[in-house]
């Protein structure tokens, strides 16, 4: 009879686990795809300049979206309790801690970037502890504002509320210091601040909470700019470039205070910009265009979207653009569906980086806001974004197993 009711039980569990959303893997996939193709194309002239091997690019995103496909593949076999909490706790505290020593290694064992040690040298290649503590520091406010604020009503004094989420400000603060003055990384700063406001608002906080930190991030965002006198330069010269447009809709005595004569439009942004003019609507072709031949540098990274435009034209960039927004409806999607709250929280937390990161990118290579450094996801060459985020989503995956995608959400 209790050997029944077992498999009873058994059976019972066995039909909540489902398959994963192979859609998104595909998706995922294809981005990584497409990469590996570009950093041979748009890499071209770096190969030139540094006398590298001509496939020297390629060979590298083969073998990192090779493996970010299996990894992908490897966590959608796995259920979530197994594998979701271990990842992203792991995640949280081993890269932090080495955030920390960092500026402590020696010179063999950090790559130096802006005067701030942000990459580890191992054999073969770098990694950005960063772009890994960004899944860790998800899951952690997932799994934390899950046990500390969801059940908290919202109607509570401001007061009280403020002292609730203290330790999350002294924690971003911490972050802060190691990210922004210790690494020089403003960009990834903005990035997590945006995920941490975003999911206070999913974890049911109230609307003076948001008003609070609205002001508090904005002061210390400019705070952040003028302590680095390379970031105040940065916005002088992004300023130079759109002030024109700005002060034409603005009344005519706030020309004489805000314009700024004799600064130089931002190198990069105009040759961007006039890459993506350049591919007009089809594209120049895949391998011939032009702004890669030493106009741009490094146009495989940040600014592969410029690259991509130049060669695929404007349908190119709004297939990507498609892509990109479709793997968010899916994590949305699977968000929507799942029943436990950290997976929940966390779901939205990587949809959060993915389209953030992205929005940041391609708002800074067409001249509207300042450039932030930001990798697009998933496109831009480089090993450590490209195994940080196939993680997540691995993990994504692994939580779309507790969740039937194919039923209709009527609650």
């Amino acid at each position: 009879m209790n050997s029944n009711k077992n498999k009873i039980k058994r059976n019972n569990t066995d039909k909540r686990i489902y398959e994963a959303d192979y859609l998104l893997f595909l998706l995922v996939s294809l981005l990584i795809i497409i990469s590996i193709i570009f950093s041979y194309s748009l890499a071209i002239y770096t190969v030139e300049y540094y006398d590298y091997n001509q496939f020297h690019f390629f060979v590298r995103q083969f073998l990192v979206g090779v493996l970010s496909i299996f990894i992908m593949w490897g966590f959608s076999l796995i259920e979530p309790d197994k594998i979701v909490n271990r990842v992203g706790m792991g995640f949280f505290i081993f890269f932090f801690i080495l955030m920390i020593l960092m500026p402590f290694l020696p010179s063999s064992m950090v790559t130096a970037s802006g005067g701030a040690n942000r990459w580890i040298r191992l054999p073969g290649f770098s990694l950005s502890p960063v772009e890994f503590f960004k899944i860790g520091f998800i899951y952690f406010l997932s799994w934390s504002f899950h046990r500390r604020l969801i059940e908290v009503p919202r109607k509570i004094g401001l007061k009280q509320e403020l002292l609730l989420l203290t330790p999350y400000f002294v924690a971003f603060l911490v972050v802060v210091f190691i990210i922004a003055f210790l690494q020089k990384d403003l960009g990834q700063v903005v990035l997590l601040g945006a995920i941490l406001f975003t999911l206070l608002i999913f974890a049911n906080r109230s609307y003076k909470v948001f008003v609070s930190l609205g002001v508090v991030g904005i002061l210390a965002f400019i705070g952040l700019i003028i302590a680095a006198p390379h970031r105040i330069q940065r916005i002088f010269s992004w300023w130079a470039m759109v002030q024109d447009k700005i002060l034409s809709i603005l009344p005519s005595w706030a020309d004489k205070y805000l314009r700024i004569d004799e600064l130089p439009e931002p190198y990069q942004v105009s040759h961007s910009l006039n890459a993506m003019h350049n591919g007009g609507i089809f594209g120049e072709g895949v391998g011939l265009g032009d702004i890669k031949l030493g106009f741009l540098s490094e146009v495989h990274t940040d600014f592969v979207l410029a690259g991509i435009t130049e060669e695929l034209g404007l349908v190119g960039l709004i297939f990507i653009t498609f892509i990109i927004f479709l793997i968010i409806f899916r994590i949305f999607r699977i968000s929507g569906r799942v029943e436990n709250k950290i997976y929940h929280l966390f779901t939205i937390g990587v949809a959060l980086m993915i389209i953030i990161a992205f929005l940041i990118n391609s708002y800074g290579i067409s001249g509207m806001i300042p450039i932030k450094g930001i990798a697009v996801p998933l496109l831009s060459y480089g090993g450590s974004s490209m195994l940080a985020i196939s993680i997540a989503i691995g993990m994504v995956l692994s939580i779309s197993k507790s969740v039937d995608l194919n039923k209709k959400v009527n609650q």
